[in-house]
């Protein structure tokens, strides 16, 4: 009787860590951004691997000004959906001025 509680036991628990899921990749930090003539938003934790469309940005108003405080490596690009031929590689900890024009964003 004891061995099958054991047996019970042992295989409940096994059953319980394999059931728990692993959290999401992340970049952990913060991605942060203007719009227009300067307002501020940014990301915070943003998921890895997953092309994002910058919240603000428009056709007639794209993001600039990017400051990747993450720690990963963000590449941004002008159109939406990380589209196009126009991207910029950003390390972390890399900051740049509002010549540069943003739409969307993956992190590494």
């Amino acid at each position: 009787m004891r061995l099958r509680n054991t047996v019970i036991a042992a295989a409940s628990a096994i059953a319980l860590v394999l059931a728990v899921p692993t959290s999401a990749n992340a970049a952990t930090g913060e991605f942060l951004y203007k719009v227009g003539p300067g307002l501020p938003h940014g990301l915070t934790d943003p998921p890895s691997e997953q092309c994002l469309n910058l919240p603000g940005a428009t056709d007639e108003e794209p993001g600039h000004s990017p400051r990747n405080l993450t720690l990963s490596t963000a590449t941004v690009f002008l159109d939406f959906n990380c589209e196009g031929d126009v991207y910029y590689v950003m390390n972390p900890g890399k900051i740049l001025g509002p010549r540069l024009k943003l739409r969307s964003v993956v992190f590494s």
